[in-house]
């Protein structure tokens, strides 16, 4: 079992949902993320006049998977989520040693 942990562009969050439902991913968490990288803080404009802000909104998905469909569902990530300039954002791959449905307690991948 594999968590994979995808720290990604709020404007490709839709492309990447969508590019995961067509390989049949059917569950992940999302949530707002604030960082700081090479990009080091975006430029925004308000009211005419712009502004630096030290840290990157992205969005985190957490997506927990067997084995053999992890190498699946970080290439789609990669192609769904790039846009080839700084700032794309990471993925990581974590081993899960156990995963529960609290539910009916399935195990592993009857879990997810």
């Amino acid at each position: 079992m594999k968590k994979i942990e995808a720290i990604i562009r709020k404007s490709k969050f839709e492309t990447v949902k969508d590019a995961l439902a067509n390989i049949n991913v059917k569950f992940f968490t999302a949530q707002d993320v604030k960082g700081y990288g090479l990009q080091k803080g975006e430029k925004m404009v308000y009211r005419g006049s712009s502004y630096g802000t030290e840290y990157i909104d992205r969005i985190q998905m957490d997506i927990y998977t067997s084995d053999e469909k992890c190498g699946d569902i970080v290439s789609t990530i990669l192609k769904a989520g790039a846009t080839g300039e700084i700032g794309d954002g990471k993925i990581t791959v974590l081993p899960i040693e156990n995963i529960y449905r609290i539910r009916n307690a399935e195990e592993n991948e009857m879990a997810i």
